[in-house]
């Protein structure tokens, strides 16, 4: 029985474990198998990127969005106070009520003012 070999630890050694050695080419099986790793990886990192209710460029587009409408509401914001402005003007200065009637509803001071209105229309029996 000592000439008789078991098939036990050397055995083991002559299978391949699976890898393959440094410097030698890729098997088929393992170049598919990478490029389906990369592919799933590729394709974890676009969903990640883009997938779902919101992606990156619904964010981005929002966020042009949210700046043109601050935009918006500071010039609103600023005609407000600017009306606010002419309001008080308007109930309180005696200089701006007075230009107010003289322009918007034709109002003279006194007797020494004529109020002259003149139209791009020419009265009947003065055509040229």
């Amino acid at each position: 029985m000592a000439g008789k070999r078991s098939g036990g630890a050397q055995s083991g050694a002559r299978r391949s474990s699976g890898r393959r050695a440094p410097g030698a080419p890729l098997t088929t099986k393992q170049i598919i198998g990478r490029v389906v790793l990369l592919s799933c990886a590729l394709g974890v990192v676009a969903f990640a990127v883009q997938g779902g209710e919101y992606g990156t460029t619904d964010l981005l587009r929002q966020r042009r969005q949210l700046a043109r409408e601050r935009v918006v509401v500071d010039s609103l914001e600023k005609e407000v106070e600017r009306l606010k402005a002419f309001k008080k003007a308007v109930e309180s200065d005696p200089a701006t009520q007075e230009r107010i009637a003289r322009e918007e509803f034709g109002m003279v001071k006194g007797d020494k003012e004529i109020l002259y209105r003149f139209t791009d229309s020419v009265p009947p029996g003065f055509e040229r």
